[in-house]
């Protein structure tokens, strides 16, 4: 179906651009431009890429100063409410930027959808993150585990971290459940938080593109990930977290309380030709995390 033909494009293309099979298209730092063999391959499980120099210095600069004088505690989504509360879970600070701020920001989102393949309404707002020493995020995924976040634009499918500043030590990202985490080797230059998973370290103007679904739209749970506490310097750092579909629309009412609906108007199409066995996730569900097309699959009553 056309949703999980998408996902593998998407897929499809970064692990080409990781591997430098793509050749460069664009040097420059225009509208939707980026240079695909600066990618790199991270890891399979989860897919991670990362993309060196995808900002400028004067980008990076820019950011941080739209939000230095308007930065708050930074929240988390409670698993079972969904609303945003504070924890010692996640100590930095931040705030949301607008979509299409200023030229700079729609500049940045355009080439975020260039290099992703996923539409720009499917985007979050870019949240702008500072840590101070000592401040971290613990290990957490950012697919949702409550009901009221996915109504809105569904999971998140991707999310593309962009690093503003270099870090004298500490503030990595890391992945705990990453392959290949024991394989990579790591000196005395990285913090002993690092040394739990895949590491990553901040550099100014890289930026880290990983899937937190597999191409089947089933949540990865190899895509557990954590900010490493900050032990000597700042870190500023632009999250872009991406969407199964558009989350610039209202949320859906639905005619019913048990979810008995479809999510896209193609339901009946799909239905037809069999998806509903063929994708039973995407379409169907579960109890917990119900399917996008439950009434054209006949299973409202289950």
């Amino acid at each position: 179906m056309a949703f999980h033909r998408h996902l593998f494009l998407a897929a499809a293309v970064a692990l080409l651009l990781g591997d430098g099979l793509v050749c460069a298209t664009a040097s420059s730092r225009g509208a939707g431009a980026f240079d695909p063999s600066r990618v790199v391959q991270l890891s399979w499980r989860p897919r991670a890429f990362l993309h060196k120099g995808f900002l400028t210095d004067a980008e990076c600069d820019h950011l941080i100063a739209l939000a230095k004088d308007k930065l708050e505690k930074s929240m988390v989504a409670d698993n079972e409410s969904g609303k945003s509360v504070q924890s010692e879970v996640r100590t930095s600070s931040g705030m949301f930027l607008e979509k299409k701020q200023d030229e700079v920001v729609t500049r940045i989102e355009e080439r975020i959808a260039a290099w992703t393949f996923l539409p720009p309404e499917n985007g979050e707002s870019i949240q702008i993150l500072h840590y101070q020493n000592g401040e971290k995020y613990e290990p957490h995924y950012d697919y949702f585990h409550d009901k009221n976040n996915q109504a809105l634009g569904g999971h998140r499918i991707a999310t593309v971290l962009m690093y503003l500043s270099n870090v004298e030590k500490g503030g990595e990202t890391i992945f705990p459940n990453a392959e290949g985490k024991m394989l990579q080797p790591k000196d005395d230059t990285w913090s002993e938080c690092a040394r739990n998973g895949y590491a990553v370290k901040p550099v100014k103007g890289d930026a880290l593109l990983f899937f937190s679904l597999h191409p089947d739209a089933t949540t990865d749970s190899d895509s557990l990930h954590g900010s490493c506490p900050v032990i000597e310097g700042q870190k500023w750092s632009a999250t872009k977290w991406i969407h199964v579909r558009s989350f610039d629309l209202p949320v859906k009412q639905t005619g019913s309380s048990d979810g008995c609906d479809d999510d896209n108007v193609l339901c009946p199409q799909w239905a037809a030709v069999g998806e509903c066995a063929k994708n039973p996730n995407y379409m169907v569900g579960t109890k917990e995390a119900p399917g996008f097309c439950r009434k054209s699959c006949k299973v409202c009553a289950e």
